[in-house]
């Protein structure tokens, strides 16, 4: 079951799982695409709406203002082109997008989450502090919560939230659109600039309190490293997982299932993870 509402600029769209009932209460995760493609090319290359039918959640695809209908992008306060020069309202419309949801269908209010890739991961960071009391956790991937466009310009970073916010944080250590140590993009040159991942994480550790030392992991033959905050304020957790050797793509089966069969990331998939770290955290 598939669901369209908006006209064409202001739109979302809606994967139900297979054999879903209306009177069903499911989670939510609504996945936000990136620069220039749209709700359904990222249903396309996320896996999301497969998962769904495994895992039994509902997905959102929200679509970004274009330009002429096409080139979506969103504003995430310091990124991207005419929706932050314009100071589009997207968290405004993306909040109006789950309310109407949820008042259409029987959606688990504790149990909605966000994730988001290149602009629109850095537009899931901009929604998880300004509406941290709507989600339970997010999952932002090759993104930056701030940056500025030009050197002799103020940098831009997300608002602090309300509320302690469980966050994924996933990023390749060769990207050079979105440069893990941050900076100017090494591919695209220019004067625009981001936060460096650490800086990012390092907002959520700051502001979900976690005072532990993290507990750190070497996964999928060493080539993926996990650092998980743990103990911080209302059982949140922060967990920034790095990949060697991976750039500026949604590391999922779309594109990991085009390396060699002995590879360590073939096959890695990054809905699957996202869904396991969301399905252990519940909004208070």
């Amino acid at each position: 079951m598939d669901y369209w509402t908006g006209n064409f600029q202001r739109s979302y769209y809606v994967h139900f799982p297979a054999g879903y009932h209306p009177n069903e209460s499911l989670p939510l995760i609504v996945v936000v695409h990136g620069a220039f493609d749209t709700g359904k090319g990222m249903e396309k290359f996320s896996g999301f709406s497969r998962l769904s039918d495994k895992e039994r959640f509902i997905v959102m695809y929200p679509n970004g203002i274009g330009i002429l209908g096409f080139l979506q992008h969103w504003n995430a306060g310091h990124c991207c082109g005419k929706a932050a020069d314009d100071q589009i309202d997207d968290v405004g419309f993306v909040s109006a997008a789950i309310d109407d949801l949820c008042s259409k269908f029987d959606v688990d209010q504790k149990r909605i989450y966000m994730t988001g890739f290149s602009n629109g991961g850095m537009f899931t960071y901009r929604f998880g502090a300004e509406k941290s009391d709507m989600l339970a956790a997010i999952a932002p991937l090759a993104a930056s919560l701030g940056g500025k466009s030009s050197p002799d310009m103020p940098a831009w970073r997300s608002p602090e939230p309300s509320k302690p916010l469980s966050v994924l944080v996933m990023h390749g250590l060769t990207d050079e659109d979105i440069p893990f140590a941050g900076g100017v993009s090494s591919r695209r040159g220019g004067t625009r600039s981001t936060l460096s991942v650490m800086e990012s994480v390092g907002f959520w550790t700051e502001n979900n309190g976690c005072h532990d030392d993290p507990v750190v992991e070497n996964l999928f033959g060493g080539m993926v490293h996990q650092t998980t905050w743990s103990g911080c304020r209302d059982h949140t957790q922060v967990v920034l997982m790095t990949i060697d050797g991976w750039g500026h793509s949604w590391p999922g089966p779309y594109f990991t299932h085009a390396l060699n069969g002995d590879h360590p990331l073939y096959g890695f998939d990054a809905a699957e993870i996202i869904w396991a770290f969301f399905k252990n955290h519940v909004r208070n």
